[in-house]
């Protein structure tokens, strides 16, 4: 009887009562390198329920277990099983990286700001993507602590890289909370007038990495208008409602349900790779998206104090590179919500500043909370 009385318990319970093989751990040995003389490593996090590795490479978030409303596990995000592939990428290069100095897409690659126009690495059709060349994804970040369910990275950006001015001080921190929560705190400041705008960029299915398609993945937006871009994925200052667009996430529905619908904007979008204008104050917390996945009955709640969120369906993913299971990496097998200001925010007057003067802090605060519900599909 009480065999069967702790079986029931296991199977309702979000912690799960789970085999010790259900989580599989990347080798630290196979994460340990310097880089211009600096150390790399990857570390491990757990909050009791969930078990996340981070390298110190990019800050990247290289895995994320996550348990089913069954209790078994699943890598949620899409990473690499090794740091040369991170370091000698020949594929996805954003894979659970913070992306920045400004995160998205900088129009031409220039910006001008107190008069001084300033020219920026070009490496997305003649504009500026994730910050350029390097970017924070490509630089070590120095370790200020780490405990079992916390990890604060710190980087400066020198004046210059990649073109922009400034040294830009940031302190970033990881933590798995108590409530089943992957927070990520960013704080930074400048000695000299700059634009920052710092997003995480973790790929999630929560089907498990290489497990199918995101298409059947529920997702609701709190946002009703997106900003409006052009062929080359840049806006042109001005909004459109979603409303019966395939780009109402509104309601819940599934992610496939209007991927393939003509809108001129999907037609640029290429699928969707779009920045939501979420409906809630800006640096106030709130919610930005929940996604359910409807046969494990995972699900992922993101709250941000930021105004936008870019959601990409993973749309430029061809199965040419492996993730770290060693299954392809598919086109629609994988979803980013990044919470953010606008893109090519400091070429347009009418969005919020991405400006930094010295003396004055940024701070962005995005949340991932996981729970389970009851599926509907069996």
């Amino acid at each position: 009887m009480k065999k069967i009385l702790v079986f029931a318990l296991c199977a309702i319970v979000f912690m799960g009562c789970t085999k010790k093989n259900e989580v599989s751990l990347m080798n630290v040995n196979d994460f340990n390198t310097e880089v211009n003389g600096k150390k790399v490593s990857l570390y491990t996090l757990k909050n009791g329920s969930l078990t996340m590795q981070v390298t110190n490479f990019g800050g990247r978030v290289v895995s994320l277990w996550v348990p089913d409303y069954k209790g078994h596990y699943e890598d949620v995000v899409l990473g690499y099983d090794n740091i040369d592939r991170y370091i000698n990428n020949k594929g996805e290069r954003y894979l659970g990286a913070v992306v920045g100095r400004f995160a998205n897409r900088i129009g031409h690659g220039e910006f001008t700001l107190d008069g001084k126009k300033y020219e920026l690495f070009k490496n997305d059709n003649g504009n500026t993507l994730h910050g350029g060349e390097f970017g924070t994804d490509r630089v070590v970040w120095d370790v200020k602590s780490v405990n079992d369910t916390s990890i604060v990275l710190n980087v400066v950006l020198p004046d210059g890289m990649d073109g922009f001015p400034g040294n830009l001080d940031i302190t970033m921190t990881y933590t798995l909370t108590s409530n089943n929560e992957f927070c990520v705190d960013y704080q930074a400041t400048t000695d000299a007038p700059t634009v920052c705008n710092l997003s995480h960029h973790s790929f999630f299915n929560l089907k498990g990495e290489g497990n199918g398609t995101i298409l059947d993945h529920e997702l609701m937006i709190n946002g009703k208008m997106i900003t409006v871009i052009d062929e080359h994925l840049i806006p042109n200052g001005n909004f459109i409602q979603v409303k019966g667009t395939p780009m109402d996430f509104t309601q819940a529905k599934p992610i496939g349900r209007d991927i393939d619908a003509y809108h001129p904007q999907m037609v640029n979008g290429g699928g969707y790779d779009f920045n939501w204008l979420l409906n809630k104050p800006f640096g106030q917390m709130g919610m930005a998206a929940v996604v359910v996945e409807p046969v494990s009955g995972r699900v992922m709640e993101v709250m941000t104090d930021q105004p936008g969120m870019q959601f990409y369906s993973g749309n430029f993913f061809d199965g040419k590179s492996t993730g770290k299971y060693g299954k392809p990496l598919l086109k629609h097998e994988s979803f980013a919500l990044e919470t953010q200001l606008f893109p090519d925010a400091p070429n347009q007057a009418n969005f919020p500043s991405a400006v930094l003067r010295p003396g004055e802090e940024y701070h962005h605060t995005c949340i991932y909370r996981f729970d389970v519900r009851k599926p509907n599909k069996k």
